[in-house]
């Protein structure tokens, strides 16, 4: 690849990439092996639009303002300005990060998200950390310094891209999500997670909340914690709270953001393959050139369509109750068909959802998919929840009453929606 980031140390990138390698549930398809720099692409160089972008915006023309508050920084006014739910907050103790030295299980970093924005932030930190989705490049990073300042401003970021591109996030700029059984030791026995990684594996280095939690799982190992049984429904007298918004770190949260970097992930794949398949980006390319590409593009399309459905998602062995609100608040998000029914109806009995596909299928990635790669996508959408697909890794995880009520709501609730999804009768 041609793109060069900014020079990384040697220990920190040996960290990055012993975190980061390619994980044994890759995808099928495989990794982007193309150029951030493709005339398709750009990664660097293309006009931006994302919600942080259009924030620097706000703020240069002074339309919109950011408060520094005591310990908590830009925080709080960063999460409103950005419209982060503060019932999001997970607060992890494992030290994989940017800023790795100042995070323990006293001054656990916090992450709060929404569709299509995620910020992390650490007390005592230099700077507030945030990744967006930018519907024509993928993922972009940015950095807002915690120092008060007349002009706050975030600034893009490429450090970042040492750890989020690269065998985990599919070879593109992604997310990352890590349980680790040495959360003390930075970097250190950490396994990539997602939708599909087991229950007891999940969440090594995280604080875990909830009113009803009988997943086993790897969370709140914390020598605060030692000796309690069972689940706990707030993080308050584990560490200090000044500077922190919430006293949770909700596990119906941390299971929807499993989700969502393991979708994100293959949308972004998705675009870059798209976009750097895309013969009008590359005047003069062989005829031959979208031939070999056809079935790469296929693989990629289905890598989309397995994430979307939940297509080998780890079960759940008892119903999960959060502790924090997260869950009523994402759910009342909408949108919602005829019936009332929506894609963020968490069901957390035996899976993650009610209806078994991503409301990140309204997100900015899925919207700004090159159009050849959204047809691939929508074309092996249907395929499955059609039934044609007889595959049992899909007919075992989706019902005939599952692929029904999901249809309906895409039908009801997409407007792009292309006019062969049908109702489902088989």
């Amino acid at each position: 690849m041609s793109f060069r980031a900014p020079v990384v140390t040697a220990c920190t990138l040996l960290a990055c990439l012993l975190l980061a390698g390619t994980r044994p549930d890759a995808q099928r398809s495989g990794l982007f092996h193309g150029s951030a720099n493709d005339p398709g692409i750009q990664y660097m160089s293309a006009p931006l639009d994302n919600p942080v972008d259009r924030l620097n915006r706000q703020l240069e023309a002074g339309t919109a303002t950011l408060t520094f508050e005591g310990r908590s920084g830009y925080l709080r006014s960063t999460l409103d300005a950005l419209g982060l739910p503060i019932e999001s907050q997970m607060l992890v103790f494992s030290r994989g990060s940017l800023q790795a030295r100042q995070i323990t299980e006293d001054n656990p970093r916090a992450i709060f998200f929404r569709d299509d924005v995620q910020l992390g932030w650490v007390r005592g930190g230099d700077v507030i950390e945030v990744a967006t989705q930018d519907a024509r490049v993928g993922i972009v990073y940015y950095t807002l310094e915690q120092t008060k300042s007349a002009a706050p401003r975030f600034e893009r970021g490429t450090l970042c891209l040492g750890c989020h591109m690269a065998g985990d996030t599919g070879g593109v700029p992604g997310l990352l999500m890590f349980s680790t059984s040495e959360p003390g030791r930075p970097f250190g026995a950490a396994e990539f997670m997602t939708q599909t990684t087991p229950a007891a594996r999940r969440f090594g280095g995280w604080f875990v909340t909830g009113r009803s939690v009988p997943v086993a799982h790897m969370g709140n190992t914390a020598a605060a914690l030692a000796g309690v049984r069972g689940p706990i429904d707030t993080t308050r007298g584990l560490y200090d709270p000044d500077g922190f918004v919430m006293h949770t770190s909700d596990i119906a949260a941390l299971m929807t953001f499993a989700h969502q970097v393991h979708a994100v992930n293959a949308l972004v794949r998705a675009a870059w393959e798209g976009r750097a398949a895309d013969p009008a980006a590359h005047p003069g390319a062989s005829p031959e050139r979208a031939k070999v590409l056809a079935p790469v593009l296929a693989a990629v399309a289905a890598d989309v369509v397995d994430s979307l459905l939940f297509i080998d998602e780890a079960p759940l062995d008892g119903k999960v109750v959060g502790s924090s609100g997260f869950a009523e608040h994402f759910a009342s998000l909408g949108p919602k068909d005829g019936k009332g029914r929506s894609l963020r109806e968490l069901d957390l009995t035996t899976r993650l959802m009610r209806y078994p596909c991503s409301y990140l299928i309204y997100s900015p990635m899925f919207d700004g998919l090159p159009s050849a790669m959204k047809d691939l996508v929508y074309q092996r959408l249907w395929e499955v929840l059609s039934g044609a697909e007889r595959d049992p890794r899909y007919t075992k995880a989706l019902s005939l009453a599952d692929r029904q009520a999901v249809v309906e709501i895409l039908r009801d609730t997409m407007r792009d929606l292309p006019a062969y999804f049908r109702p489902v009768t088989r």
